[in-house]
């Protein structure tokens, strides 16, 4: 054989993994809108590997047109073909005097399980590809064949633009994304595989780092599915815990082995500590309350389909396809469904923290920005929405409504003041925006302490914010402990430029893996979930 099969690496990283929309609060000056965005589009990612370096065997151009021809299929990639070959002066790239290289057959043995990667396409030519791959190595032939070196170039560009790039912008907008999207160039990124050695060939793709995470339990979930499944779940009480036998239980504990939160299915009907560990761990990679129970809304969670399941991760492998490739320095995450922020300190977690985000009425935005400025003492400027929908509504109601509530007019709009009762709270944190979000304090403590905290406008409300003002502003010593506490009650609002602007994102994903290597589910609270899956399933018969 002339090349030996090698399976691709990953290079994986953790993941761990907003506030009003429409709300036209005083905001830091815009000129640097949305201007992480417009970095990240700039920069083009190209990916390290290993090519045939040889430039004395090359093949005559019109060889391209005769592929083509003869492969209609592959007519969207013939300027990217022609460019490739016309940057190597038409030399083989899969070739060498001796015959394929190795590289070839690393690319066949990945093209080959392009289904691996959650996608429901079809290989173009797939029968002629396999056939060409079998003769050249059963043959023993070294001569290059130029069909051969084309189709297996087609095929990479079939294969980097399915898996690499996705649905890109018309899913985006669909999903009401606006998160920045990676910019790859196909023909740099291949060609750039010629300065490298083989032993290199293609151990970073150019995927975000939750994709490779999600792709290994996609495996496993379709091993489970293929295998009959999990079992149907028949509770005969409303709730189960440490102590109580049934024969429920048994069954309980083999659903929980199947996905990895029991370790030993012993098959017991008892409800012991192990299979409480195992309850708590299902339900913190669920975001339930850890109490260790189980009660009816568990059990139907339990119950849903290992299908749906496959699909929630093919789902969020597609948005790993959008998002640049790795995210550097200090940065911080807020994941919707997830109700979560995550602060990262060179791209590793540092801490986190409960958030309440939009209802589905009124979704938080999902995109990017850079956090500017910490406002202590806030106003809250009623955005236009509400103040025609509720607070007129209410005035009129009510000769005392603004007095009782602490508003004032501010010209042809109404305010609330800082203090204690302002729905801002004590402290808000800008990153100016097109969709004038921001992340704030609030006085309904209650609300961080529920499972779904899906409540505001659009706003995204933080649990800790004495906190989160303390680490924005850590690097400038004149702010203290002290003098952030009196800032936040002091009922008078202050600005203060953040030293160091930090980028946020706003994301959205209902599947991820999270530092312990666990797979973590999510409502689909927007409901967006479905409709990408349909998306997914309708662009694979393009």
């Amino acid at each position: 054989m002339l090349y030996k099969f090698r399976y691709l690496f990953f290079i994986v990283l953790i993941f761990a993994v907003c506030s009003c929309n429409g709300k036209k609060d005083k905001q830091a000056p815009l000129a640097d809108k949305d201007s992480l965005q417009k970095r990240l589009l700039t920069s083009d990612i190209t990916l390290p590997g290993g090519f045939s370096s040889q430039t004395k065997i090359t093949f005559d151009s019109n060889a391209i047109s005769l592929f083509i021809q003869q492969r209609p299929g592959f007519k969207n990639f013939e300027t990217r073909i022609r460019k490739f070959y016309a940057n190597r002066k038409f030399a083989y790239a899969w070739y060498d005097q001796e015959g394929l290289i190795e590289q070839a057959g690393n690319l066949y043995n990945k093209i080959s399980n392009i289904k691996e990667e959650g996608l429901p396409v079809e290989l173009l030519y797939a029968a002629e590809f396999h056939r060409m791959m079998d003769d050249s190595a059963g043959t023993g032939f070294a001569k290059a064949d130029p069909q051969i070196e084309i189709m297996i170039t087609a095929q990479y560009f079939f294969y980097a633009v399915n898996v690499w790039s996705g649905m890109g912008t018309k899913a985006m907008q669909a999903m009401e994304w606006d998160l920045p999207q990676k910019k790859i160039s196909y023909e740099s990124l291949l060609d750039s595989l010629l300065e490298m050695p083989s032993s290199m060939f293609m151990v970073t793709e150019p995927v975000y780092r939750q994709y490779a995470l999600l792709k290994n339990y996609l495996k496993k979930y379709r091993e489970i599915e293929a295998s009959g499944g999990w079992p149907l779940i028949q509770a005969d009480k409303k709730v189960y815990r440490k102590g109580d036998t049934s024969i429920v239980i048994a069954a309980i504990r083999k659903r929980l082995f199947l996905t990895g939160d029991l370790t030993i299915d012993d098959q017991s009907p008892v409800f012991d500590q192990s299979l409480e560990n195992a309850t708590k761990n299902f339900q913190q990679r669920y975001g339930y309350i850890d109490n260790g129970e189980i009660n009816s809304k568990l059990i139907t969670e339990l119950n849903y389909p290992v299908s749906k399941k496959i699909e929630q991760i093919i789902v969020n492998m597609e948005r790993c396809r959008w998002l640049p490739v790795s995210l550097k320095g200090n940065y911080f995450i807020v994941n919707v469904p997830e109700f979560r922020f995550h602060a990262f300190e060179n791209d590793s977690l540092a801490w986190s923290m409960n958030v309440v985000v939009g209802t589905s009425l009124n979704k938080t935005a999902i995109f990017t920005g850079t956090m500017t400025n910490v406002v202590f003492s806030p106003y809250w400027n009623i955005p236009p929405g509400i103040m025609k929908k509720e607070t007129l509504p209410a005035i009129r109601r009510s000769s005392n409504y603004m007095a009782r509530n602490h508003l004032e007019w501010n010209g042809k709009n109404i305010r609330q003041v800082p203090g204690p009762w302002n729905a801002l709270g004590k402290v808000k944190f800008l990153f100016p925006n097109s969709h004038s979000i921001y992340l704030h304090d609030t006085p309904s403590k209650s609300l961080f302490s529920k499972e779904q905290r899906a409540f505001s406008h659009g706003c995204i409300r933080v649990a800790e914010p004495k906190r989160l003002a303390m680490y924005v502003l850590r690097n400038q010593l004149e702010w203290t402990e002290s003098r952030i506490d009196s800032s936040m009650n002091s009922n008078k609002e202050q600005y203060v430029n953040i030293k160091d602007p930090i980028p946020v994102f706003i994301a959205y994903f209902t599947a991820w893996v999270d530092s312990k290597g666990r797979l973590n589910f999510r409502n689909d609270i927007y409901n967006r979930d479905s409709k990408l899956a349909g998306m997914i399933m309708e662009n694979s018969k393009l």
